[in-house]
């Protein structure tokens, strides 16, 4: 009989991410259809002292999800549950992927207040890794999480909001997957609304002396720069109302930009980059003096995610928003004294700050800037020497993606991290939803 579906495993049983950054081999694997099948899978873990996770659309690029016991998938616990049509609060199943609910949505004339530009996630997925977007009105996922359900390793549901099970809520909304199954989510969301973007080259200087005023009053702000360039390319999103006219991009358009110049051109490009390192530095340059002007409108959940189908490795920090043209101008010398060259451009994002215990934006406005390495190349030196200036400014990184922080830097610069601890033992004092990961991550 056929096993399964579980994201990211091969016929040979190897579990890999997307970007193929973390490999596992679990001994047995379950996609349950229901919450009885999931308690079970539970009990049956913490019988036998083995770990249980849970996989999504496994495109973190840390292995969170990476297990030698039971791997999960919840693919089958998705769609919505529940509307509150005076709340605009939804209840989704926790397996939903993002790129779903965009359609789900739109009877009820809904939308997520906010994306990231990549929708393969599960919404159990984004709200345990601090998942965000860009917008300083605006929290990341899990900031938007207003109830969920749990089941416990005890096998134990339970249903969590500000009101009940208090702690259990604070720690489950940015949980890393060390503290339960999550079966549904109610997310507070937003009337339908379409976004008018405005994708331009300016000069790099002009665009990190004005970010941290400009992030404020634009809606949504966001800037790529191309390493060894003066030239960023700003993203520019506002919000319209539903009835706005759609002005999409045309379809030639994205044909040609999109998929032949962001995908398949680029791809080419950084694989002659890995073999002849020398052309990165002009090919970086040819494409900033290449980059076109592109307005459009859209519904938002087309404007806010991009197509990624060039593999890459990925390292995220956020910081105070006020730091952030000296943090990235550390970082931008740390990169261009780097003996080797860099493809991928870095992104610039801002959020608004949230109460999460451990979400990124956690008590501060946070700005963010990922680096990237094509999954062609070596990227784990660089991520270390590019981390030292984030560590050296109490930098948070991403959840999701590759870091090196354990337990004691993290305490520092997380001040509900030992509350956390103390819920996630509290939950699972036999550790059955931890790995090798997270045990480094928590100190347990």
């Amino acid at each position: 009989m056929k096993g399964p579906h579980i994201p990211g495993l091969s016929k040979t049983g190897t579990w890999r991410n997307w970007a193929a950054s973390a490999v596992s081999t679990p001994n047995a694997v379950a996609a349950p259809r229901d919450e009885s099948e999931i308690s079970a899978l539970l009990v049956s873990a913490s019988e036998t002292a083995s770990s249980l996770k849970v996989v999504g659309g496994a495109h973190s690029f840390t292995p969170i999800a990476a297990t030698d016991g039971m791997l999960i998938s919840l693919d089958y616990f998705s769609g919505i549950i529940h509307v509150d049509t005076l709340t605009n609060r939804v209840r989704f199943r926790a397996g939903t992927r993002l790129r779903d609910i965009g359609r789900l949505l739109e009877p009820y004339g809904l939308a997520l207040a906010n994306m990231g530009d990549i929708d393969h996630q599960s919404l159990a997925g984004a709200i345990n890794t601090s998942t965000h977007g860009t917008g300083l009105a605006f929290t990341g996922f899990s900031g938007a999480v207003t109830a969920l359900r749990i089941i416990l390793p005890s096998g134990e549901v339970r249903e969590c909001s500000a009101e009940q099970n208090p702690g259990l809520f604070q720690s489950a909304r940015v949980g890393l997957g060390a503290l339960g199954v999550l079966t549904e989510i109610t997310i507070q969301c937003v009337p339908r609304f379409k976004l008018l973007a405005r994708e331009e080259p300016e000069p790099l200087a002009g665009m990190l002396e004005s970010f941290v005023d400009r992030v404020v009053l634009a809606d949504h702000l966001e800037f790529y720069w191309f390493p060894y360039t003066e030239t960023a390319l700003a993203k520019t999103n506002t919000r319209l109302p539903d009835e706005a006219r759609l002005d999409p991009v045309p379809w030639h358009s994205r044909l040609v930009n999109d998929e032949l110049m962001g995908n398949t051109a680029f791809a080419a490009l950084c694989q002659v980059g890995a073999k002849i390192p020398a052309t990165v530095a002009p090919i970086n340059k040819l494409a900033a003096r290449t980059l076109a002007v592109r307005t459009y409108t859209d519904q938002s959940e087309r404007v806010f995610v991009a197509p990624r189908r060039v593999r890459f490795r990925e390292m995220e920090y956020s910081v105070e928003l006020a730091a952030l043209p000296l943090v990235f101008a550390e970082v931008r010398t740390v990169l261009e004294a780097y003996p080797q060259k860099i493809t991928f451009p870095l992104e610039v994002r801002a959020t608004a700050a949230d109460d999460t215990w451990l979400g990124t934006a956690s008590g501060r406005q946070s700005a963010y800037i990922a680096v990237h390495r094509y999954a062609g190349e070596p990227a784990r030196e660089f991520f270390e020497a590019i981390e030292k200036v984030f560590i050296h400014h109490g930098g948070r990184p991403h959840w999701g993606k590759l870091h090196t922080r354990g337990s004691d830097y993290l305490a520092g610069v997380y001040p509900h991290f030992n509350d956390f601890l103390a819920q996630r033992d509290k939950a699972d004092p036999d550790g059955i939803m931890l790995n090798e990961h997270l045990r480094y991550l928590l100190g347990r």
